[in-house]
Formats: structure tokens, sequence, C-alpha cells
């Protein structure tokens, strides 16, 4: 692709880049800044006047910031050549240490591979969204009687797939309406090869019992077909099939038959009713609303599959301010510097709202490498070019509609109403996390007063102890950091070496093996110490947490335990501290106790549920499934889904065991052996 000639910009001479203004970051002297300023400006002057994306690092090799641009050396040399200063744009720029550029061949190109790089790079500067695309769909697998089933993960073919569903829960609600009208079977194939009577669905109408030949081949395949279409939105064809079956039923004095079509017709009628059913040809639409207030931005997404509205789900990005502004930055840049056939300067693009900007940067990156549907429901306008890259190399067609009517402004309005609660519901509880964690820093004296920096980088860590009747005995930490839990951080230690139930030998094993690495890389500059120490216990696990501080060197003012109250009553826990303090009793109703309890009591979730996990693996003989040589992941998966279970491939035959795919006679006798 050539450059356009009125595009062109002319590079600076030497003795204006050297002249530039040059940022001298706090930590690095001014010489060396200078020298790295004068290397960024000849690089930027050789780049082409081609599209293209770019990225910016810092001194240690992070990822600050990536950027697309129809003419790299035009976009990129705005960052160098102007006046950024106090703003955050000079903030980034005063941090840039090298550069990376990548030439491709168009705008949708450069967008995908900006994308891209944001969802996998995490810069900085940069809008991004978790990635969260796992979501559950609806089953239909394949069998002589098929069976409707909760799914998540890579799909097989072999198989129907409706969805995808925004939440689990949409997913159950679809089968539980599946069972009252269709009454396909829910078991596993497993349990249905062994049914010799009817089960408990069966007797409530949830199924019509293949398993026991309670209904023809033929009358089930008609039932499943009648399922498909619903799902696929031939809701009409399903309602007029089924009341076309109650009066067949009727005219042949079959009235308890015809009782139970209507029962059916009544259950879908209602469910359609209350989803919003549209039978026109909006069958797979997603409806985007976008809100930005109070620094934070929330995209709601809903999902129509088959003309049902299945829901929505809020998706709330990170590096929203810093993000906003670059991007402000860089749209003036791009309107004040296009010029049309007649050199004349002109706007090449309207100005772009912050809410434009969240909702582009969600769809480029929720959509990237996935399916989009061909109708998208937006709350404000979005670029042609990018629609245009969502339909791949196809180039299949997506629309998007920011202004709809009928049916579809119905379905707007109501993710822009779910939007609005999710963001208000966020703000509203980032508001009184930092007030509970201002509150536990005045408590506890942890930071001087009014400086909120010290708030905002709050790092509390806390353990907790759990096991069965010391069986299965694992250790949890986990961090709260930033007003918020961080799950990302989150460990298990499962604890040996000690007798069952000593709780204080475990603590003092997890104290010595999460802080003597903390500490080495503390020396070195790469770790960081937590600011708290919270131990879920009185003064026996503070006394042992103590030991291990003193014989790491690390301050025990950070070490505080949660002492139980009068009568183990919640609300009445005391703290307890390493450094001699006295026993400090917050109150009932203290925000600062409210923190230190949702801390303690999300270590303790956390270590149970690893607990529990260990603990059936090892009753139910899972780890020796494991250790068998030849059986991987995938066979072992298969396997268990065969036999519902560990305790089912012990007690199956070799023959048995042969029969499942991948499995050999030669592994399935020692998988015979091995388990038995």
């Amino acid at each position: 692709m050539h450059p356009d000639p009125a595009n062109d910009a002319t590079p600076a001479s030497p003795e204006e880049q050297t002249a530039a203004a040059a940022p001298v970051a706090a930590n690095e002297p001014a010489s060396a800044r200078e020298l790295t300023w004068q290397r960024l400006l000849i690089e930027v002057a050789a780049l082409p006047q081609l599209p293209g994306v770019y990225r910016y690092f810092d001194a240690q090799g992070g990822l600050l910031y990536v950027g697309k641009a129809r003419n790299l050396r035009k976009r990129v040399s705005s960052y160098f050549h102007k006046d950024h200063a106090g703003t955050r744009i000079g903030h980034m720029v005063g941090r840039i240490d090298r550069l990376e550029t990548t030439v491709v061949r168009n705008e949708a190109e450069a967008l995908l591979l900006e994308n891209n790089l944001i969802k996998t790079q995490n810069p900085r500067f940069n809008i991004l969204f978790r990635d969260d695309k796992s979501y559950p769909y609806l089953k239909l697998v394949t069998h002589e009687f098929p069976r409707v089933a909760y799914f998540r993960g890579a799909v097989d073919r072999r198989h129907r797939y409706f969805g995808p569903y925004p939440s689990a829960w949409a997913v159950k609600e679809g089968i539980q309406l599946i069972q009252k009208v269709f009454m396909l079977r829910t078991c596993e194939d497993t349990v249905y090869a062994n049914r010799t009577r009817p089960c408990l669905l069966f007797q409530i109408h949830r199924c019509s019992g293949p398993c026991v030949g309670e209904i023809s081949r033929e009358d089930y395949a008609r039932d499943v077909r009648d399922a498909v279409r619903f799902l696929d939105g031939e809701t009409e064809a399903v309602l007029a099939g089924l009341q076309d079956e109650m009066m067949a039923a009727a005219e042949a004095y079959e009235y308890e038959k015809a009782a139970e079509v209507r029962d059916r017709i009544g259950a879908l009628s209602k469910v359609l009713h209350q989803q919003a059913i549209d039978t026109g040809d909006d069958r797979d639409v997603d409806v985007l609303a976008v809100k930005v207030q109070g620094g934070k931005a929330c995209v709601n997404l809903a999902m129509i599959r088959g003309g049902r509205h299945l829901g929505d789900r809020a998706y709330f990005p990170a590096h929203i301010e810093d993000a906003l502004a670059l991007s402000a930055a860089e749209a003036d840049d791009a309107n004040s510097d296009e010029a049309d056939e007649n050199g004349h300067v002109v706007a090449s693009t309207e100005a772009r709202s912050a809410e434009q900007t969240v909702l582009e940067a969600f769809m480029a990156q929720h959509y990237l490498g996935v399916d989009c549907p061909a109708l998208l429901v937006t709350s404000h306008a979005v670029s042609r070019d990018l629609l245009d890259a969502l339909g791949g190399p196809s180039q299949r067609r997506i629309s998007a509609q920011h202004q709809p009517r009928d049916q579809r402004r119905i379905w707007l309005d109501m993710t822009i109403k779910g939007g609005e609660i999710a963001l208000a519901r966020l703000l509203a509880e980032e508001g009184s996390q930092q007030a509970r964690t201002r509150a536990l820093v005045e408590a506890l004296d942890l930071a001087p007063e009014g400086e909120d920096a010290a708030l905002d980088s709050l790092r509390i860590e806390c353990f907790d102890i759990s096991h069965t009747q010391g069986e299965a005995t694992q250790a949890s930490c986990v961090v709260f950091e930033a007003h918020r839990m961080q799950p990302a951080q989150y460990r298990r230690f499962n604890i040996t070496g000690i007798q069952g139930g000593d709780d204080y030998a475990a603590m003092r094993q997890v104290l010595q093996r999460r802080y003597a690495k903390l500490v080495e890389a503390a020396r070195q500059g790469e770790g960081r110490l937590p600011d708290l120490v919270l131990i879920d216990g009185g003064k026996g696990q503070v006394g042992v947490a103590r030991e291990v501080f003193e014989s790491l060197g690390i301050d025990l003012s950070i070490i505080v335990g949660v002492e139980k109250g009068e009568g183990r009553k919640v609300g009445l826990e005391e703290l307890v501290f390493a450094d001699g303090r006295d026993k400090v009793y917050l109150g009932r109703d203290s925000a600062a106790l409210m923190l230190v309890a949702q801390i303690r009591d999300e270590a303790h979730r956390f270590a149970i549920t690893g607990m529990r996990a260990k603990r059936a693996s090892v009753r139910t003989g899972g780890s020796r499934l494991e250790d068998i040589p030849g059986v991987g992941p995938k066979k072992r998966a298969r396997l268990l889904q065969r036999f519902g279970g560990a305790r089912g491939v012990a007690q199956a035959s070799v023959d048995e065991l042969a029969g499942v795919e991948g499995i050999s006679v030669e592994l399935a006798q020692q998988i015979h052996q091995a388990l038995r």
C-alpha cells in the first residue's frame, strides 16, 4: 500500500530533534534521558508513512501503550514533537525508553493486531477488558435418545450447541424449560444405560422416560426436533405443533394427554412472554450499552439467541482514565492533521465521546477471534471500519444500529438500565471499600493521615488453615490491595510433614514458605512485603507468626491476629498484636472490623474449598488415576466422564475400559491393575 501524499508529514531536522524538550524521568540522570530522547527522535523520523501498530516500552521492558495509525510516522511523531507537560500523556511519554512498530496492509489489520496485543500484553495506558469469553452453552448430546446438558469449553462438532448464554443461571433456566415443555432427558449416558425403572424426573413430568421404554424412538425424536426448532427461534411453528397435538388427543378422548400438552403450551407461552420474544428476523443479536461515570466505565452486553432475550452481563475495563486521556489526544491529532484533495485542513472524523471510545475498545477485544452476530444494537454509534474488521477474513457484513425502534428499542433500554445499575453498584461498593480501608488504616495507625496514595497501595495478606480431623491439611493466603480482593494473587499451600491437626505447625510452615522467598526478593528490589498480615487465630497463632518473622527479620508490627470473641459470635472479634500491644476491640459496627472480617472470611472460604477438593481426590482415588503412565488429561477426562467418576473407573472391567476412545487393551489392563 502506498502512502497518500496529502498525508505526508515533514520529519523534523536533526537540530529540531535535539532541541526538542526531553522529559526527564524522576530516577534517571538528565544526560542519560537526553541521549534516550535523541535516539527515539531519530527512530521516529525514520518510520514509514504506512498503516501499522506502535508500542511504547519503559526502561524495565514493561509495555506502556499500544496504538494503531493510518500513518505511523505522523501519529508517533505527535507524541514526541508536542508539549505534553503536566498531562497524563506527558507522564507516559516521560517513561518511554523504547518503541516498536509493525507495518500492516490496512487499518482493519491494524485494529485487529492492536487489540490482540492489548489483550495478551496488558499495557499500562490502554483500556483493557478482562478476557472472559468462556460463555456457557446448552448442549444437545448426540445419542439414540439425545440429552440436554450444561456445557462450557471447547466445542465438539459431533454434538449440537445453542448459545452462548451470558451466565450459567441462564443455561440452567433453559434446561428446565426444555424439561417442562419437551421432556428431554438430562441424565448421563452411564446412568441412562443402567436404569431399570423410571427416575423421579419421570414421576414429576420432567422426562418422558426413554431409559425404560416409556416413549417410542419416533415420539422422542419428534420432541427433540421441536426443542431444536424452539431454540433456533421457530417458536410459532412449535406452538402450532403443540396445539395440533393437544387437539388430536382431545378428539381421541385422551383428555389426560391433552391436559399435559396444554400445560406444556402454557409453560412455553409464559416464558416467551417474560423474555420479550420477537418472532421477526432478529434471531441472533447482541445489544451493547456503555456508561462512563466517576472515573469508571461499564459495558453491558445482552444476548438475543433464537429470538429470546437470554440475559445480560456487565464488563468493567481497567486503566480507564489514562486510556481515555490518550485516546482523546490521538483523536485531536488525527483531526487536526488531515487534508483534503485541495490541501485544506479538515476534520476527518467527528469528536468521539468517552462512551464511544470504551464501547469500540470492548467490541474490538471481545469479538476478536470469535463469531460476531450479524446485527449489533448499540447505545452509541461505532465506526464502520471497526464493523468491517469484525467481519473477519470472510468479510461477512456486520451491521450496527444505535437508534433502534420497536422491539430493538425495548432490548436496548433494558440493557442501558442494567448497565447503569451495575455501574452504580460498583461505585457504591468501591466507595464503601475505600471508607473501610481508611477506617482500618486509622484504627491501626498504618499510614500518616491524609496520604491517599498509601491507602490506594495498602496491601493486606491473610492466612487460614483448613482440614478435616487432620486430613488433607491446606493453608490459604488471600490478598487485599487497591481497595479490593485480588483473586489472581491468591495462593494455596499443601501442608506436609506435620502431625495431623497441628494448626500451629501448619501456620509456621506456610509463613516460612511464603515470606522466606519474599524477603529475599525484597532485598534484591524485586518483591514487596505486605503492609499488614492477618492471622485467623489468637495468641497461639500470633506467637507462631512472631517466631517466623523474628527469624526472617521482618517487622513484627504488621502481624495482627483475628481472635474469636465471646461465644465465637460474629462482630465480637478482637485484634491481637505480635509486638506487645494490648488487644483491640473495634466495635460491632466498625467499618475497620467489617473489612477485617471480609478478608478473614475470604481466606477461610478459599482454604476450605481447596481442602475439600484435595480430600475428595484422596478418597476417590483420583490421584491414583493421574499417576498411571500413559493416562493424560484427555484420557483421564474421557474415563471419568464415561464411568461417572474415579470410583466407577475402578469398578470397570478391562473390556469396559478398552471401550473408551483412546484406551488400548494394554493400557486398560494397566489401569485395571493399578486401581485394584
